[in-house]
């Protein structure tokens, strides 16, 4: 329906440490069709700043109601960045050491100019989420979490009549339950099959500090 394989589409990720929305850069290389890549942040907004001014700076992290992404390193953006300088890891070891010595660095035009080319960024504070997912429950029935209302919030910022615009729901609002309730006034509920999860009797297995102890754990319960 959305035009796939023959229209490329655009993908919205809420997005804290960079995993998911480097999945689907890793994607668009091996040749699905992908228009844009759009990072949606919280007010720990590091990517998004990035993009704009070049500039990786870490700063103090913000409590939000979208823990997921209260972050105050993108640990898998370096992966981004190791393509961006054309695989030259000598450059990307100054960065980072940059970022150990003086919590940040700054991009070099031609990288910069080769991730602008790819992703596009945006922001949402915790009041712009709270209004997302009031907005959309009002508008379409439809509950969202506050990770994945910070995808909608910045996902209609970025819509464009090239390609269809598909956020990633990146978790289901019964795990958010205060900050969704306060938001929306409904008290988001289990999936029927986890309505009985804190429950259910907890296993596990408790191993003495040892690296072989470990290893030897692994591989005997390890399935072929």
């Amino acid at each position: 329906s959305l035009g796939a394989p023959d229209r490329a589409v655009s993908f919205t990720v809420p997005t804290g440490n960079f995993g998911d929305i480097f999945a689907g850069y890793v994607a668009k290389r091996m040749g699905l069709p992908i228009d844009r890549l759009i990072i949606a942040t919280n007010d720990n907004d590091i990517l998004s700043r990035t993009l704009e001014t070049g500039a990786y700076e870490m700063r103090g992290v913000a409590q939000t109601t979208s823990p997921s992404m209260d972050i105050q390193i993108s640990s898998n953006f370096e992966r981004l960045l190791f393509e961006a300088h054309g695989r030259d890891a000598a450059a990307l070891r100054g960065l980072m050491a940059g970022l150990k010595q003086s919590g940040g660095f700054s991009i070099s035009e031609k990288p910069l100019s080769a991730i602008r080319s790819e992703f596009s960024a945006g922001r949402s504070t915790v009041d712009e989420t709270a209004e997302t997912i009031k907005s959309v429950l009002e508008a379409d029935g439809y509950l969202l979490d506050p990770h994945s209302a910070i995808g909608v919030k910045v996902a209609r910022e970025n819509q464009s009549s090239e390609a269809p615009m598909v956020v990633l729901a990146t978790a289901h609002p019964a795990k958010f339950p205060d900050a969704v309730k306060a938001a929306s006034g409904v008290e988001p509920q289990l999936p029927a099959w986890l309505s009985d999860l804190m429950q259910r009797k907890e296993s596990f297995t408790v191993l003495h500090n040892d690296l072989k102890i470990v290893e030897e754990y692994v591989r005997r319960h390890s399935r072929a």
